[in-house]
Protein backbone atom coordinates (compact mmCIF):
# COMPACT_ATOMS: atom_id res chain seq x y z
CA UNK A 1 0.00 0.00 0.00
CA UNK A 2 1.82 3.01 -1.40
CA UNK A 3 0.59 6.83 -2.57
CA UNK A 4 2.72 5.57 -5.65
CA UNK A 5 -0.76 3.20 -6.44
CA UNK A 6 -2.28 6.76 -7.67
CA UNK A 7 0.66 8.07 -9.69
CA UNK A 8 -0.39 8.45 -13.30
CA UNK A 9 -3.50 9.10 -11.85
CA UNK A 10 -6.48 11.58 -12.06
CA UNK A 11 -9.30 12.55 -9.55
CA UNK A 12 -12.55 14.46 -9.24
CA UNK A 13 -13.39 16.18 -6.02
CA UNK A 14 -16.11 18.17 -5.24
CA UNK A 15 -16.30 20.44 -2.32
CA UNK A 16 -12.16 20.64 -2.98
CA UNK A 17 -11.67 24.29 -2.19
CA UNK A 18 -10.90 24.45 1.31
CA UNK A 19 -10.71 22.06 4.19
CA UNK A 20 -10.46 18.04 4.20
CA UNK A 21 -10.73 18.07 0.48
CA UNK A 22 -8.34 20.46 -0.22
CA UNK A 23 -5.87 18.78 1.54
CA UNK A 24 -6.60 15.34 -0.19
CA UNK A 25 -6.45 17.30 -3.40
CA UNK A 26 -2.83 18.53 -2.19
CA UNK A 27 -1.68 15.14 -0.75
CA UNK A 28 -2.94 13.77 -4.26
CA UNK A 29 -1.05 16.15 -6.35
CA UNK A 30 1.81 15.83 -4.55
CA UNK A 31 1.61 11.57 -4.84
CA UNK A 32 1.71 12.30 -9.22
CA UNK A 33 -2.01 12.30 -9.21
CA UNK A 34 -4.20 14.93 -11.13
CA UNK A 35 -7.31 16.34 -9.54
CA UNK A 36 -10.00 18.72 -10.58
CA UNK A 37 -11.84 20.61 -8.32
CA UNK A 38 -15.68 21.31 -8.56
CA UNK A 39 -16.42 23.84 -6.06
CA UNK A 40 -18.48 27.44 -5.72
CA UNK A 41 -14.88 28.96 -5.14
CA UNK A 42 -11.55 28.61 -3.99
CA UNK A 43 -10.29 29.57 -1.11
CA UNK A 44 -6.65 31.74 -1.47
CA UNK A 45 -4.79 28.61 -0.18
CA UNK A 46 -6.31 26.56 -2.99
CA UNK A 47 -6.52 29.09 -5.81
CA UNK A 48 -2.32 28.83 -4.66
CA UNK A 49 -2.17 24.81 -5.45
CA UNK A 50 -4.15 25.22 -8.34
CA UNK A 51 -2.26 27.82 -9.89
CA UNK A 52 1.49 25.72 -8.97
CA UNK A 53 -0.18 22.52 -10.79
CA UNK A 54 -1.73 24.37 -14.02
CA UNK A 55 0.92 23.76 -16.57
CA UNK A 56 1.92 26.87 -18.60
CA UNK A 57 0.87 27.56 -21.92
CA UNK A 58 3.19 25.59 -24.28
CA UNK A 59 5.15 27.66 -26.66
CA UNK A 60 4.39 28.54 -29.96
CA UNK A 61 5.32 26.23 -32.72
CA UNK A 62 8.38 27.80 -35.00
CA UNK A 63 7.63 28.16 -38.66
CA UNK A 64 7.11 24.92 -40.28
CA UNK A 65 7.10 24.10 -44.12
CA UNK A 66 4.42 21.45 -42.86
CA UNK A 67 0.97 22.54 -42.10
CA UNK A 68 0.10 22.36 -38.38
CA UNK A 69 -3.17 22.14 -39.08
CA UNK A 70 -3.16 18.44 -39.08
CA UNK A 71 -2.52 17.47 -35.45
CA UNK A 72 -0.88 13.97 -36.83
CA UNK A 73 1.83 16.55 -38.16
CA UNK A 74 2.14 18.04 -35.29
CA UNK A 75 5.11 16.13 -32.62
CA UNK A 76 3.90 18.46 -29.48
CA UNK A 77 -0.08 17.24 -29.58
CA UNK A 78 -1.00 14.02 -27.72
CA UNK A 79 -4.60 12.33 -28.34
CA UNK A 80 -4.55 12.07 -24.65
CA UNK A 81 -4.11 15.11 -22.90
CA UNK A 82 -3.89 13.18 -19.01
CA UNK A 83 -0.54 11.17 -20.29
CA UNK A 84 1.62 14.33 -19.38
CA UNK A 85 3.99 12.83 -16.51
CA UNK A 86 3.73 16.09 -14.25
CA UNK A 87 -0.16 15.85 -12.04
CA UNK A 88 -2.25 18.81 -12.86
CA UNK A 89 -4.55 21.00 -11.51
CA UNK A 90 -8.04 22.38 -12.61
CA UNK A 91 -10.84 23.85 -11.18
CA UNK A 92 -14.59 24.17 -12.62
CA UNK A 93 -17.41 26.24 -10.73
CA UNK A 94 -19.31 24.04 -9.73
CA UNK A 95 -22.76 23.81 -7.64
CA UNK A 96 -23.56 20.41 -6.59
CA UNK A 97 -27.47 20.61 -6.13
CA UNK A 98 -27.25 21.11 -10.09
CA UNK A 99 -27.39 17.89 -11.73
CA UNK A 100 -26.59 19.58 -14.87
CA UNK A 101 -23.48 21.70 -13.54
CA UNK A 102 -22.08 18.47 -12.02
CA UNK A 103 -22.69 16.66 -15.44
CA UNK A 104 -20.79 19.50 -17.16
CA UNK A 105 -17.77 18.81 -14.19
CA UNK A 106 -17.59 15.22 -14.89
CA UNK A 107 -17.51 15.98 -18.64
CA UNK A 108 -14.72 18.19 -18.68
CA UNK A 109 -12.75 15.75 -15.96
CA UNK A 110 -13.68 12.77 -18.73
CA UNK A 111 -12.43 14.80 -21.44
CA UNK A 112 -9.47 15.88 -19.63
CA UNK A 113 -8.42 12.97 -18.12
CA UNK A 114 -10.15 10.65 -20.10
CA UNK A 115 -8.00 7.20 -19.20
CA UNK A 116 -6.52 8.00 -15.62
CA UNK A 117 -9.82 9.63 -14.22
CA UNK A 118 -9.94 6.46 -11.32
CA UNK A 119 -10.78 8.33 -8.13
CA UNK A 120 -14.15 10.20 -7.38
CA UNK A 121 -14.79 11.86 -4.04
CA UNK A 122 -18.00 13.68 -3.24
CA UNK A 123 -16.81 15.99 -0.49
CA UNK A 124 -18.75 19.05 -0.98
CA UNK A 125 -21.18 19.40 2.12
CA UNK A 126 -22.76 21.29 4.34
CA UNK A 127 -22.99 21.56 8.07
CA UNK A 128 -26.84 22.57 8.43
CA UNK A 129 -26.23 26.31 8.49
CA UNK A 130 -29.28 28.79 9.57
CA UNK A 131 -30.06 29.16 5.61
CA UNK A 132 -30.38 24.96 5.07
CA UNK A 133 -31.27 24.21 8.56
CA UNK A 134 -34.58 21.70 9.74
CA UNK A 135 -34.65 24.42 12.52
CA UNK A 136 -35.18 26.88 10.57
CA UNK A 137 -38.20 25.84 8.01
CA UNK A 138 -38.89 27.84 4.53
CA UNK A 139 -39.60 31.55 5.08
CA UNK A 140 -43.77 31.35 4.32
CA UNK A 141 -46.49 33.96 5.30
CA UNK A 142 -46.60 32.43 8.58
CA UNK A 143 -42.65 31.87 9.12
CA UNK A 144 -41.57 35.24 7.38
CA UNK A 145 -37.88 36.06 9.28
CA UNK A 146 -37.01 32.49 8.54
CA UNK A 147 -33.39 32.74 7.06
CA UNK A 148 -34.13 29.27 5.37
CA UNK A 149 -33.48 29.32 1.49
CA UNK A 150 -35.80 26.73 0.82
CA UNK A 151 -38.72 27.52 -0.85
CA UNK A 152 -41.87 26.60 0.95
CA UNK A 153 -43.39 26.50 -1.99
CA UNK A 154 -41.26 24.00 -4.42
CA UNK A 155 -43.20 21.41 -6.47
CA UNK A 156 -41.24 19.22 -5.79
CA UNK A 157 -40.50 19.89 -2.44
CA UNK A 158 -36.34 19.94 -1.33
CA UNK A 159 -34.28 20.35 1.68
CA UNK A 160 -31.17 22.18 0.20
CA UNK A 161 -28.71 20.39 2.92
CA UNK A 162 -29.97 17.44 2.35
CA UNK A 163 -29.18 18.25 -1.73
CA UNK A 164 -25.58 19.08 -0.95
CA UNK A 165 -24.96 16.08 1.76
CA UNK A 166 -26.69 13.04 0.22
CA UNK A 167 -28.86 13.48 -3.02
CA UNK A 168 -25.51 15.00 -4.54
CA UNK A 169 -22.97 12.05 -4.07
CA UNK A 170 -25.25 9.32 -5.38
CA UNK A 171 -25.83 11.20 -8.72
CA UNK A 172 -21.83 11.44 -8.43
CA UNK A 173 -21.54 8.01 -8.19
CA UNK A 174 -23.85 7.81 -11.14
CA UNK A 175 -22.11 10.02 -13.66
CA UNK A 176 -18.77 7.84 -12.05
CA UNK A 177 -20.15 4.65 -12.75
CA UNK A 178 -21.11 5.42 -16.04
CA UNK A 179 -17.99 6.94 -17.06
CA UNK A 180 -15.66 3.61 -15.89
CA UNK A 181 -18.15 1.69 -17.95
CA UNK A 182 -18.00 3.43 -20.82
CA UNK A 183 -13.75 3.28 -20.34
CA UNK A 184 -14.02 -0.13 -20.22
CA UNK A 185 -12.68 -0.42 -16.05
CA UNK A 186 -15.27 -2.36 -15.13
CA UNK A 187 -15.19 -6.41 -15.10
CA UNK A 188 -17.14 -8.89 -13.76
CA UNK A 189 -15.02 -10.48 -11.18
CA UNK A 190 -12.80 -7.46 -10.55
CA UNK A 191 -11.15 -7.64 -7.54
CA UNK A 192 -10.46 -4.94 -5.41
CA UNK A 193 -6.56 -4.87 -5.55
CA UNK A 194 -6.01 -1.09 -4.72
CA UNK A 195 -4.65 2.21 -6.21
CA UNK A 196 -5.11 0.57 -9.83
CA UNK A 197 -9.05 0.33 -9.28
CA UNK A 198 -12.01 2.69 -9.49
CA UNK A 199 -12.51 4.22 -6.53
CA UNK A 200 -15.45 6.37 -4.69
CA UNK A 201 -14.90 8.33 -1.83
CA UNK A 202 -17.35 9.79 0.77
CA UNK A 203 -16.37 12.90 3.03
CA UNK A 204 -18.83 11.77 5.78
CA UNK A 205 -18.70 12.38 9.59
CA UNK A 206 -19.06 10.38 13.03
CA UNK A 207 -22.79 12.35 12.99
CA UNK A 208 -23.23 9.27 10.48
CA UNK A 209 -23.16 7.22 12.92
CA UNK A 210 -24.00 8.54 16.01
CA UNK A 211 -27.74 11.01 17.09
CA UNK A 212 -28.27 14.25 17.92
CA UNK A 213 -31.59 16.79 18.01
CA UNK A 214 -29.63 19.68 17.24
CA UNK A 215 -28.97 19.14 13.63
CA UNK A 216 -31.35 16.18 12.22
CA UNK A 217 -30.43 17.36 8.56
CA UNK A 218 -26.76 16.63 8.94
CA UNK A 219 -27.04 13.56 10.83
CA UNK A 220 -30.01 12.08 8.77
CA UNK A 221 -27.75 13.19 5.53
CA UNK A 222 -24.56 11.25 7.21
CA UNK A 223 -26.65 8.30 7.64
CA UNK A 224 -28.08 8.03 4.42
CA UNK A 225 -24.73 8.76 3.55
CA UNK A 226 -23.47 5.50 5.45
CA UNK A 227 -25.92 3.37 3.83
CA UNK A 228 -25.13 4.46 0.34
CA UNK A 229 -21.64 3.52 0.48
CA UNK A 230 -22.22 0.52 2.31
CA UNK A 231 -24.81 -0.72 -0.01
CA UNK A 232 -22.51 -0.44 -2.73
CA UNK A 233 -19.72 -2.47 -1.18
CA UNK A 234 -20.13 -5.36 -2.51
CA UNK A 235 -18.91 -3.99 -6.01
CA UNK A 236 -15.76 -3.92 -5.18
CA UNK A 237 -15.28 -7.76 -5.28
CA UNK A 238 -18.12 -8.12 -7.92
CA UNK A 239 -16.66 -5.44 -11.01
CA UNK A 240 -13.57 -4.13 -8.87
CA UNK A 241 -14.91 -0.49 -7.81
CA UNK A 242 -14.36 0.50 -4.57
CA UNK A 243 -16.69 2.34 -2.42
CA UNK A 244 -15.72 4.16 1.45
CA UNK A 245 -16.44 6.99 3.51
CA UNK A 246 -14.52 8.81 5.78
CA UNK A 247 -15.88 9.56 8.79
CA UNK A 248 -14.08 12.39 11.10
CA UNK A 249 -14.97 13.69 14.20
CA UNK A 250 -14.41 17.49 14.27
CA UNK A 251 -11.88 19.15 11.82
CA UNK A 252 -11.61 22.53 12.08
CA UNK A 253 -12.55 24.20 8.62
CA UNK A 254 -14.61 26.85 7.75
CA UNK A 255 -17.67 25.13 8.30
CA UNK A 256 -17.36 26.29 12.05
CA UNK A 257 -15.03 29.16 10.95
CA UNK A 258 -18.15 30.79 8.89
CA UNK A 259 -20.70 29.83 10.67
CA UNK A 260 -21.36 31.77 14.03
CA UNK A 261 -24.71 29.17 15.05
CA UNK A 262 -21.88 26.58 15.63
CA UNK A 263 -19.84 28.81 17.99
CA UNK A 264 -20.87 26.71 21.47
CA UNK A 265 -19.83 23.35 19.57
CA UNK A 266 -16.88 24.58 18.53
CA UNK A 267 -16.09 25.62 21.91
CA UNK A 268 -16.81 22.89 23.43
CA UNK A 269 -14.69 20.58 21.04
CA UNK A 270 -11.10 20.14 22.71
CA UNK A 271 -9.28 17.79 19.84
CA UNK A 272 -9.65 19.01 16.60
CA UNK A 273 -8.26 16.83 14.41
CA UNK A 274 -5.82 17.77 11.72
CA UNK A 275 -7.48 17.74 7.78
CA UNK A 276 -4.39 16.44 6.50
CA UNK A 277 -5.12 13.29 9.10
CA UNK A 278 -8.69 12.65 7.38
CA UNK A 279 -6.81 12.98 3.66
CA UNK A 280 -3.98 10.32 4.82
CA UNK A 281 -7.32 8.41 5.60
CA UNK A 282 -9.16 9.08 2.33
CA UNK A 283 -5.96 7.72 0.45
CA UNK A 284 -6.09 4.79 2.55
CA UNK A 285 -9.79 4.16 1.21
CA UNK A 286 -8.24 4.42 -2.23
CA UNK A 287 -5.67 2.14 -1.99
CA UNK A 288 -5.89 -0.31 0.94
CA UNK A 289 -6.52 -3.77 -0.78
CA UNK A 290 -8.87 -4.52 2.71
CA UNK A 291 -11.09 -1.24 2.58
CA UNK A 292 -12.83 -0.31 -0.17
CA UNK A 293 -16.27 -2.90 -0.06
CA UNK A 294 -18.29 0.31 1.65
CA UNK A 295 -15.70 0.98 4.44
CA UNK A 296 -16.94 3.91 6.87
CA UNK A 297 -13.23 4.08 7.73
CA UNK A 298 -13.39 6.78 11.54
CA UNK A 299 -10.86 9.01 11.85
CA UNK A 300 -10.74 10.88 15.65
CA UNK A 301 -7.95 12.52 17.09
CA UNK A 302 -6.63 8.97 18.93
CA UNK A 303 -6.88 7.01 15.35
CA UNK A 304 -8.73 5.44 12.87
CA UNK A 305 -10.96 2.62 12.73
CA UNK A 306 -13.44 0.41 10.65
CA UNK A 307 -16.90 1.35 11.86
CA UNK A 308 -18.66 -2.52 11.48
CA UNK A 309 -22.13 -2.43 10.11
CA UNK A 310 -23.81 -4.44 13.32
CA UNK A 311 -23.08 -2.99 16.91
CA UNK A 312 -20.04 0.07 16.64
CA UNK A 313 -19.56 1.48 19.82
CA UNK A 314 -19.68 5.06 19.78
CA UNK A 315 -16.72 6.92 18.78
CA UNK A 316 -14.77 8.72 22.00
CA UNK A 317 -15.04 12.33 20.43
CA UNK A 318 -18.51 12.15 21.42
CA UNK A 319 -17.85 12.26 24.74
CA UNK A 320 -15.83 16.24 24.12
CA UNK A 321 -19.13 17.24 22.26
CA UNK A 322 -22.00 16.04 24.40
CA UNK A 323 -21.89 19.08 26.93
CA UNK A 324 -22.52 21.19 23.86
CA UNK A 325 -24.93 19.30 22.42
CA UNK A 326 -26.77 18.73 25.60
CA UNK A 327 -26.75 22.74 25.93
CA UNK A 328 -28.00 23.11 22.26
CA UNK A 329 -30.73 20.96 22.71
CA UNK A 330 -31.79 22.48 26.33
CA UNK A 331 -32.10 25.74 24.27
CA UNK A 332 -34.38 23.86 21.04
CA UNK A 333 -36.45 22.36 24.46
CA UNK A 334 -37.57 26.22 25.34
CA UNK A 335 -38.18 26.97 21.61
CA UNK A 336 -40.50 24.68 21.24
CA UNK A 337 -42.19 25.30 24.94
CA UNK A 338 -42.41 28.97 24.05
CA UNK A 339 -44.49 28.42 21.21
CA UNK A 340 -41.72 30.17 18.50
CA UNK A 341 -41.26 27.28 15.94
CA UNK A 342 -43.36 28.09 13.73
CA UNK A 343 -43.54 26.66 9.34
Amino acid sequence: MSANDVRGKAALITGGGSGINLAFAQLLLESGCSVIIGDLALQPEAQALVDKYTPPPPPPAPPSSLSTSDPSLDSTSSSDPSSSSSPRALFHRTDVTSFPQLSSLFALAATAFPHTLTIVVAGAGVFEPPWASFWHPPRSATNPASPSRDDADAEPGAFAALGVNLVAPMRLAQLALAHWTRSGMITAGGGGAGGGNPSFIAVSSIAGHTASPTYPFYFASKHGLHGFIRSMGMLRDAVGVRFGAVAPGAVKTRIFDADPSKAALSAGTVSWIPAPDVAAAMLRLVVDPALGDGTILEVLHSGSRVVPLFNADPPEALDQMLPALRGEVRLLAERLASGEFAV
